[in-house]
Parts: structure tokens; sequence; C-alpha cells
């Protein structure tokens, strides 16, 4: 206990924050060791690119048992069976696999001591997802409500016989549907805080990093729920099965690899209406409070994670003009993805 007790105090010096890590998370690693490699690629005109999109069938078109929103508030032990302890071992700097890891003194006592954390706490998960009819008009998913999601496509000369996807190419031209989530923990801050008030660093960070874990879990659960509402009723997968993705469809979150705009998720928020549930959005569109998961669903059974990687300017000036808003605007929420040098914004000069 005591050594995990300093790791925890070691872990508040360098990482105070949490935010949830869901399954795209797992893409990134993935990447790390070919980022060098997409850097030297070259990049496609935009145009080019988009006929090079990932062309798919669209003879299937389920249909939703329902549309607009429902609001989900399940309990502890519902989620439970849901969370994935890869990641909660990965915050604390424990590596190996679960549950081949709990071999490990360090690893097993971390895992005794979160379960009877977690049969004491009292947190709050509350969420809500729904259908929408939706299209895609070149780029875009337009709802029957006008609401338009902005999406962006990868621009890497591959040199082979890859596509260059944008999440776009998952929804039919028309007559489809597209869902939308939102999910959070309210009550870990809290309780966060009053253990950091009597400097118990150890259990403050065991309460954020379990939040994290019980929000990907929800957002887990609830995927599951609007599949079955969608177009697998009868799926019932084992928890192995949950955590290696063996299902279709995916749920693509807004800031991550394949959408990274974190401004879309004003959009997706008033859609929801989330912020009813005690959901806010930062002037970053940071999620509050941390432990919040959201996002689309796409039903496609080709839909898949990937990264846009590096956009050329074409792209982010078209991609601005469709979001009605400046270059330079789009440029700072895009810039880990620009594969330009942006023009820099002259600074005003006071005459006088």
């Amino acid at each position: 206990m005591k050594r995990l007790a300093e790791q925890a105090a070691y872990i508040t010096t360098i990482e105070p924050e949490y935010t949830p890590l869901d399954k795209e998370n797992r893409l990134q690693e993935r990447l790390r060791d070919q980022h060098s490699e997409k850097e030297r690629k070259p990049l496609l005109p935009v145009e080019e690119a988009r006929a090079n999109r990932e062309k798919v069938p669209f003879d299937e078109l389920p249909v939703p048992a329902f549309t607009g929103t429902r609001v989900v508030e399940p309990d502890l032990a519902t989620l439970g069976p849901y969370i994935d302890w890869q990641f909660f071992f990965h915050a604390w700097e424990l590596k190996g696999r679960f549950p081949a890891i709990l071999e490990q003194p360090a690893a097993r006592e971390l895992y005794d001591d979160a379960l009877a954390l977690l049969a004491e706490v009292e947190l709050s998960p509350r969420g809500v997802y729904g259908f929408w009819p939706a299209h895609t008009e070149g780029d875009d998913v337009l709802l029957e409500d006008g609401a338009r999601f902005c999406m962006l496509r990868q621009q890497s000369a591959y040199g082979d016989s890859r596509p260059n996807r944008c999440l776009a190419d998952y929804v039919a031209p028309e007559g489809d549907h597209i869902g939308a989530f939102a999910v959070t923990i309210h009550g870990a801050d809290e309780l966060a805080a009053r253990y950091e008030a009597e400097n118990d660093d150890y259990n403050a960070i065991m309460v954020k990093a379990l939040a994290d874990r019980l929000a990907e879990a929800f957002a887990e659960f609830l995927h599951e729920q609007a599949r079955r509402d969608w177009y697998e009723a009868d799926e019932r997968l084992a928890s192995d099965d949950l955590l290696a993705e063996r299902f279709r469809g995916i749920r693509p979150a807004f800031g991550y690899p394949a959408c990274p705009d974190h401004t879309e998720k004003r959009k997706l928020f008033d859609l929801l209406g989330a912020e009813s549930l005690g959901i806010e959005l930062t002037e970053s569109f940071a999620m509050l409070p941390a432990a919040s998961v959201s996002g689309i669903y796409l039903a496609h059974p080709r839909a898949r994670y990937f990264s846009v990687g590096r956009l050329g300017r074409d792209q982010v000036e078209d991609y601005a003009a469709r979001k009605g808003l400046p270059l330079p605007e789009v440029e700072r929420w895009l810039g880990p993805n620009l594969g330009y040098e942006p023009a820099e914004t002259p600074v005003p000069v006071e005459l006088g």
C-alpha cells in the first residue's frame, strides 16, 4: 500500500488530469511506430483524395427502433462487466495484459483496492443516446433537421491500393441514419477533491482512474444497446469479444484521429441536449465532468477507425468554408494535423 501511495503522489506531479481513453486511443498506439513514415508521404490534392474514397455498398440500410434521444442511468453494478482494466493499470504505469498482470503483487493490490473502493463509492452515471435520419453531402453528414457534421479526409499519397478514407464514406447519400451519444460519471471530481483535501493522493488518483474507466465502460454498454436498437437486435457478446471490438459499427469521438476537430462537439451536444444531463463543454471543448465520453455511431459493416493524418491547405480551406469559419480559426483547431505552415496573422499596430 505504501509503494502505491507513493506512486499516486508521483503520478499527481506528472499527470494531474486524466482524460477518458476510448477505443481510438488503441489506434493511436498502433500508429505511433508508423508516424515518421507517414510524415514523409506526399499529400494528394483533396479532389484526388475524394476520387479515391472508400467505395462501400449500401445494400442494407437498417432503421433504428426509434428516432430522437433517450436518457440512460445505469447503476455501477451494470457497468462493472464492461470495464477494460488494461487502461486502468496503464494509468498507474503498470504494464502487462489483464488478467495476467494480476500475478504482479503491486497490480493485485491495486486491483483489490479498486474493487473495494468501487463497492463503497457513490457515483452517478448519466447518459443520453439517439438516432436521426441522415445522408451525406460530399464529405459532410447532414441530418434531417439541418444539422451538419463536417468530416475530414485522408490525403496521404499511399502509393498502393489503400483508399483515402473519410467517416462520411460510411453514410449513404440518402435514406440512412446516424447515431450519437454522451455519457458521464457524476461525483468523482467532488470525491477526489475531498481525498486531496485529506492529503490522500492514493484514493484521489484511484477515484479519477476508476471514473475514467467507468465512463468508457458506460460508452461500451451504451454502444451495445444502440446496436441492439439499430441493427443487431439479438447480439449477445462475451466480455472478451466486446473488448476486442468483434462487432459491427464504430463510435468515433470528435477530437480523435478519424475526426480530430474538437469544435464539432458543440453540434453534438446541441443535438443530444447533453448539457441537461450536467455535461458541459469548456472554451477548449473539453468535457466536464472529466470522466465523460461522447461521439457518433456509424452502422455500416465496413466502418472502421483510422487517422486522417496530415491535411493539405486545399482541404483545410474547403473545410473552413463548409463550417462557415475563418481559416485561421480552423487552422488553430487542426494545428497537429496541418501538413503546411499556416500564414501568420498580422498583429494590429496601435497608432498615436
